[in-house]
């Protein structure tokens, strides 16, 4: 025993300092989020307490108490009651110490119930220093990320091992090593040997550059402006970690769909792995991961704006990091660049579109170096069902395509699933009323159960269903696990321009003419990529009773969208208002608004940007499409704020539809840095609300830029007639 027992030593000692310090950062910067919270609770229970009348505490005791000599002393709210205390409540004529105990334990138990349900809302259109302060917490966490979670988990599985072995290994790395005796030496030699093992084995796996990483992420200090522009572009992050830290989370059986306790206890049972995933779950998301893995063959349903894709992510990294190698989307082609970009965001697994001219070839190269393969319903076809055992798992995102069997895609769909033992189907629409539908999609993933699910199931209702498709089918609502109310959720809905779209881009960009340019993508309406993903989105919306609102700059646009839309129309669907746009008196603009409040259910309000943009409440409306990408950020800030803004009580969607290549892909960049800077300190300046042409890009010189460098992208010449942008 000697030099090498104490390097060993020393090492160990090393790593389970470095283990300890990144527990105790990530513990400060838990305790800090807590710190911050604690006000910002403390002030909505007690403005919910006081709006609890006092006569409520009777249903507490089911009527036993009386109180009429409670409220004639001026106690009118629960509030009140508590802050009166025991003392003064006695000095109220009539009012005992048993009575006074009873009303104050009444009173506390429905103020424990209240903290218990009490959800805050991070208003970020009027930060004050207590909500500041939690933002800036909260980033320290959201920044660091999976890693740093990661990191702590390592981190205290090796504190819980090195601790106890460093203990007894240290006495044979020094001097006291003679005094041990025959048996405490071996066992000192024992305990060197297994922490050498440790040490190695947390070196070969980069445990201490991952700890090293985390440290440095934990301490890292927030600056307020970073932190409220963070937590805009990412609201949801925020929120699923304040729910986890607070315990404040959605309901267990809502977040878990109301499956049956069986199934709901196997998924449980399901681990998930995060090595390949760039981003944090939600509970209920990371649940819809587990049930995905653990039932193998299943319809994940949830409503929109729940994040279907990123479980289908996790899923996918969890069993990545198991040793599976190739994975495949279907979905539509409308939606195919943004399963790619959200897998590359969200992950580190290597994506091929295998999709266009070339997707032979990149099918090829998918089979020979493994990922995800991205591609289409109608390309599907073209390739060869993988041998069992070769896919690791198979997602189908708009499922309900498939519904029909007698489909070309839906025999394609049906061989690939018969090969892969994990398929996932995504599908937002609701199935609980369209059971012959639903049977459809069973019948491809378990022909058994397809069997056993009869039309009744769907009449009997929602419950009866649930508990007969239980085994495939997860479906959960934003109301039921969705705290944070009303939470902001943007998505960049990437189209790749159709051959017509193209054409009439290419004319516009000839003729140098930016504005043509930006509606290139609507100017021939029947094939335009951009419409099929707005109208996949309205149908959507449709099928879960969602209002929508649908922005654009240009009148030619909304004339196509409104045209679109209403041919598309069957008995039942939602009206169609609008469009409303600068030629449109107020006051008859007000009215369409109150008219498409007024309708039970879905329907669509066409919109130009500016003309209904600022004035006009339409917080009746929870899903919001913004037809281009504006010049301004206080254009599309406002537009939303129109349907984001106090009185809506549903999450808002926020779809800006983009096109490339072209015109929306730099504008988009372009505005990129000045938007970020403008949310961080113009947006919420006084000056900046009356004159945001003093925060916002100057409409020529983009016009400009962009015009010239597409020019020079395709190659043609400017015509002298088409005059400057």
């Amino acid at each position: 025993m000697g030099r090498g027992e104490r390097e060993a030593v020393a090492a160990g000692g090393r790593l389970y300092e470095a283990a300890q310090a990144v527990a105790g950062d990530h513990g400060r910067a838990v305790e800090a989020v807590r710190t911050a919270l604690k006000p910002i609770c403390d002030t909505a229970a007690e403005q919910a307490l006081d709006a609890i009348p006092v006569a409520r505490l009777k249903e507490v005791t089911e009527g036993r108490l009386r109180l009429g000599e409670v409220e004639r002393s001026g106690l009118r709210s629960v509030r009140q009651v508590l802050d009166a205390g025991s003392y003064r409540l006695r000095q109220i004529p009539g009012v005992g110490q048993r009575t006074a105990d009873q009303v104050l334990a009444a009173a506390r138990q429905i103020s424990d119930a209240v903290r218990e349900t009490t959800a805050v809302h991070i208003d970020v259109d009027r930060p004050d220093p207590r909500t500041t302060s939690l933002v800036m917490a909260l980033q320290v966490l959201v920044e660091a990320g999976p890693d740093a979670r990661r990191a702590v988990d390592t981190a205290m599985a090796l504190s819980e091992r090195l601790g106890p072995l460093l203990a007894e290994a240290r006495p044979a790395a020094g001097r006291l090593r003679l005094l041990l005796g025959r048996a405490g030496r071996a066992r000192a030699l024992e305990a060197v040997a297994e922490v050498r093992r440790l040490t190695e084995e947390a070196a070969r796996a980069g445990v201490p550059e991952l700890l090293a990483q985390a440290s440095v992420d934990l301490l890292r200090d927030a600056t307020e402006a970073a932190a409220w522009v963070d937590f805009e572009l990412r609201s949801a992050e925020y929120y699923s970690l304040l729910a986890e830290i607070s315990g404040r989370g959605s309901d267990s059986a809502a977040a878990e769909g109301f499956l049956p306790d069986e199934v709901a206890e196997r998924v449980r049972g399901q681990l998930l792995d995060d090595t390949h995933r760039r981003v944090s779950l939600r509970g209920y998301q990371a649940f819809g991961a587990r049930f995905a893995l653990a039932q193998r063959k299943v319809i994940l349903g949830d409503e929109m704006g729940l994040g279907k894709t990123i479980q289908a992510i996790a899923a996918l990294t969890h069993l990545a990091a198991e040793g599976q190698s190739h994975f495949m989307v279907v979905c539509p082609a409308g939606v195919l660049i943004n399963w790619i970009r959200e897998i590359e965001a969200r992950s580190r697994l290597r994506v091929t579109p295998l999709h266009g001219l070339d997707r032979q070839e990149a099918f090829a190269d998918w089979m020979g170096q493994g990922g995800v393969g991205v591609t289409t319903f109608d390309a599907l076809r073209g390739f060869p069902a993988p041998e069992g055992g070769e896919l690791g798992m198979l997602v189908v995102d708009e499922a309900h395509y498939v519904k029909n069997p007698k489909t070309r895609r839906s025999q394609a769909v049906t061989a690939w699933s018969g090969q892969c033992e994990r398929v996932l189907f995504m599908t937002g629409t609701p199935m609980e009323n369209r059971v012959a539908e639903f049977r459809s999609l069973v019948q491809i993933l378990r022909p058994h159960l397809a069997e056993a699910i009869g039309d009744r199931d769907g009449v009997a209702g929602s419950k009866a269903f649930r508990k007969a498709v239980a085994p495939v089918y997860l479906r959960r609502n934003q109301q039921d696990v969705l705290t944070e109310l009303p939470a902001l959720q943007h998505t960049d809905e990437w189209e790749e321009l159709s051959p017509s779209d193209e054409d009439a881009y290419r004319e516009a960009v000839r003729a140098g003419n930016f504005m043509a340019m930006r509606r290139a993508a609507y100017a021939r309406p029947e094939k335009s990529a951009k419409l099929d993903r707005l109208r996949e989105i309205v149908e959507d919306a449709a099928a879960n009773g969602l209002k929508v609102v649908v922005f654009s700059t240009f009148r030619d646009v909304l004339a196509a969208v409104k045209d679109t839309l209403d041919g598309a129309r069957s008995e039942g669907d939602g009206r169609v208002f609008g469009p409303i746009s600068g030629s449109v008196p107020p006051a008859r603009r007000q009215r369409l608004v109150d008219e498409f409040a007024a309708v039970p259910g879905h329907a669509v309000l066409v919109a130009q940007i500016e003309a209904a943009g600022v004035g006009l409440n339409m917080q009746a409306a929870s899903v919001v499409i913004l037809c281009e990408p504006q010049i301004k950020p206080t254009i599309e800030h406002q537009a939303v704020a129109r349907a984001h803004r106090m009185g809506q009580v549903r999450s808002v969607r926020v779809h800006r539809l983009l096109a490339i290549p072209g015109v929306d892909e730099r504008m988009v960049e372009m505005l990129k840095n000045k938007s970020r800077l403008f949310d961080a300190y113009a947006r919420r300046s006084v000056v900046a609300e009356s004159t945001p042409d003093a925060v916002d890009v100057s409409d020529m010189a983009m016009a400009r830029q962009i015009v010239e460098e597409e020019q020079a992208r395709l190659g043609t010449v400017r015509e002298e007639t088409a005059g400057r942008p």
